[in-house]
């Protein structure tokens, strides 16, 4: 346990930034899984449309350091790949 007044509110603050981090990797996940639910139907438009709106949420994901951006960039290349090859 956190002894000085510092720390207890550096491991107050901690916990807060988690749950946010928690709820923006949720949303990461949210919006990967959107565009691969239009990839499986085979709608190649409907599958365009979500990944135009996932690469932002991506980005800015990685923007914030919840993921690494190689990570990011992964994730956009298959998406990419695998609506191409619908």
């Amino acid at each position: 346990m956190a002894n000085s007044a510092q720390a207890r509110k550096r491991a107050r603050q901690a916990v807060k930034q988690r749950t946010h981090n928690i709820s923006l990797r949720s949303t990461l996940r949210t919006a990967i899984k959107k565009v691969q639910k239009a990839i499986l139907a085979g709608d190649k438009t409907v599958a365009q449309n979500e990944f135009k709106q996932s690469m932002s949420v991506i980005d800015n994901i990685a923007d914030k350091k919840i993921i690494h951006k190689n990570k990011a960039a992964r994730h956009k290349s298959r998406l990419s790949a695998a609506i191409k090859a619908l």
